[in-house]
């Protein structure tokens, strides 16, 4: 089985502009292909995480990758699956988020010995001509066509900005630019960016008079048509200091029923063969595979001893032992009433409730314990002692853990 194949077993391809040249490519080692990233943020996150794994695989089969950040593009900002306009960013937030996501992605890409490269679109796209590019690039580009593209159909509605309404121009642009620079001949990306990758393969052909071809990831959703890779606290981060190798841990843990057989076939490097034997698991054996689910992937990002570490804190979560690799709320003497607090600002305090409101009905409903005991009193409360030392385990729910100590 060549790696296109086994990318379309694993169920990872959505869309291909030829397949025939693009399994040739990449079965052949033949592909210098590349994936963009905005550096939105200080870290990269869940919904980068299956294009990471991709490059990898890509790499592993002998082709070699090219990491985009688009310090450029994140200038502008992506309309794509937004309903308002991203907020601004200094050219210094930009290169330090830039920085951080270099030393993530080389848990996952060699960069050694020209094996990979990561390059940067403001090399390019920071000195343009806006009279060239429109002269150049622009008498290339269709209105009516860009507007049936739907990154920005969905946008009309509430307004498109023409700031963003040249992001697809840009991204364009990057292949062209890459394709002559590196001879990147292959674009991936999730399958919301199909307009904008068929964008630039139409400009190699108009500009160049060459073929460049594009295929799209299948988006990583749940059995409810969400995207993955959220909680009530926002976004699963990569970064062990905003999303902890035990909370990333407990993410995958947590994956519905119905979800957990895909995500090990998408996300993980096991086998094929030994992911299909798990198809007719069902009841119990499910939570085997979520536990193989959560430690294969917090193994790639955090290595395998934060995820040894993982496994057992959330095998062992009653016991004190098992505290000192959970999350962890710190209270300190404001928190408290009186040297004591009660079980319901606990909750609250400790990020596991949102409100007062719901903390009580968790109680009420018998879903509160604190080390291993049951709390089904709502005016229960806890000394400021209890906090000391090692700190008490809260746990609400049959998941959801923090250590709780003072501070």
């Amino acid at each position: 089985m060549g790696i296109y194949e086994e990318l379309k077993a694993r169920g990872l391809i959505a869309q291909v502009t030829d397949e025939e040249r693009i399994r040739d490519l990449v079965n052949n080692g033949k592909a210098t292909f590349y994936i963009g990233f905005d550096p939105t943020a200080d870290s990269l996150h869940v919904g980068h995480f299956m294009a990471l794994c991709l490059m990898k695989r890509l790499q592993e089969a002998g082709n070699k990758p090219i990491a985009l950040i688009g310090g450029g593009t994140a200038m502008i900002g992506d309309p794509s699956g937004r309903t308002d306009m991203r907020q601004m960013m200094t050219p210094e937030t930009i290169q330090h988020n830039c920085d951080c996501f270099k030393k993530q992605m080389s848990r996952f890409i060699d960069f050694s010995d020209g094996k990979a490269l990561m390059v940067n679109n403001a090399d390019w796209l920071m000195d343009l001509n806006y009279i060239e590019v429109l002269r150049e690039v622009g008498a290339h580009f269709s209105v009516n066509r860009m507007l049936t593209a739907e990154c920005y159909k969905q946008r009309m509605e509430k307004g498109l900005s023409f700031l963003e309404f040249n992001y697809m121009i840009m991204q364009a642009y990057d292949f062209y630019e890459l394709f002559q620079k590196y001879g990147c001949n292959l674009e991936f990306g999730g399958d919301d960016q199909w307009s904008n990758m068929l964008a630039g393969t139409e400009l190699i052909r108009r500009k160049l008079g060459k073929d460049a071809s594009a295929m799209t990831i299948t988006l990583l959703l749940n059995s409810e048509g969400k995207k993955m890779g959220k909680t009530q606290s926002g976004a699963v981060w990569l970064d062990p200091e905003k999303t902890s190798p035990f909370d990333f841990y407990q993410y995958w843990r947590n994956v519905a029923d119905a979800d957990v057989l895909k995500c090990i076939r998408m996300l993980t490097f096991l086998p094929l063969e030994e992911i299909d034997k798990m198809d007719s698991w069902e009841g119990a054996q499910l939570n085997t595979a979520k536990e193989i689910l959560a430690y294969e992937l917090t193994k790639l990002v955090h290595g395998e001893e934060e995820a040894v570490k993982a496994q057992e804190a959330a095998r062992a979560l009653f016991s004190k032992g098992a505290a000192a690799d959970m999350p962890t709320a710190e209270l300190t003497a404001d928190d408290m009433t009186d040297g004591e607090i009660d079980i319901m600002t606990m909750l609250v305090k400790a990020g596991l409730v949102p409100s007062k409101s719901e903390a009580r009905r968790a109680v009420q409903q018998g879903g509160v314990a604190v080390d291993g005991e049951k709390v089904t009193d709502i005016h229960a409360a806890f000394k400021a002692e209890d906090m000391s030392g090692e700190g008490l385990v809260l746990k609400k729910g049959k998941k959801n853990f923090r250590k709780v100590i003072m501070k």
